[in-house]
């Protein structure tokens, strides 16, 4: 499977407007802080809550072959091997590319947000992503057991890496 070209974020149409808008926005190198809350686990220690720092590439996988409208396959800079892939459909639907091959349903809010929810018979994980501009992106997650308990949430800013641009040259100076 190959990876569609990503755009320069200058040419990617912000606020995205539509699916495959948002996909492309997602699109590039990330360095991204997560904070982790896990209450099912709140004991005597700080061992509920971390955070961490990483570095995300996410590609833009191209529609279609999965019936699927677009998709985006994310690898960590810092542990080479796709983290996971996740392809949408047109009507809602969206595929996990993993071992339980796990899958649900997708929202794309008024706001500009995207919103995935995952429900199995024990849990519900919801995640919402939004940018606030085309180089900052932010995700929450909420993972909790049905009946509305407590769980685990999470909380990422991700700063996407820009390229320094090419020095140019002056008119007239010799190459």
């Amino acid at each position: 499977m190959t990876a569609a070209p990503s755009a320069a974020p200058a040419e990617i149409p912000f606020p995205p407007a539509d699916l495959p808008a948002f996909l492309q926005c997602c699109a590039g190198e990330w360095m991204s802080l997560r904070s982790r809350f896990d209450l099912e686990a709140v004991g005597d220690d700080d061992s509920w809550h971390a955070s961490e720092r990483g570095e995300l590439l996410i590609e833009l996988l191209p529609g279609g072959e999965h019936g699927d409208v677009g998709g985006l396959a994310v690898t960590s800079k810092d542990q080479p091997g796709r983290l996971s892939a996740l392809h949408f459909n047109a009507d809602g639907r969206f595929q996990a590319e993993r071992v339980d091959g796990r899958g649900g349903h997708w929202t794309l809010w008024p706001d500009g947000s995207l919103e995935l929810v995952i429900e199995t018979d024990e849990r519900e994980l919801r995640e919402r992503i939004w940018f606030t501009k085309p180089n900052l992106r932010l995700r929450s997650t909420v993972d909790q057991p049905r009946g509305g308990a407590p769980g685990r949430a999470s909380f990422s800013s991700e700063i996407r890496r820009v390229q320094r641009p090419a020095p140019t040259q002056a008119p007239g100076a010799d190459t």
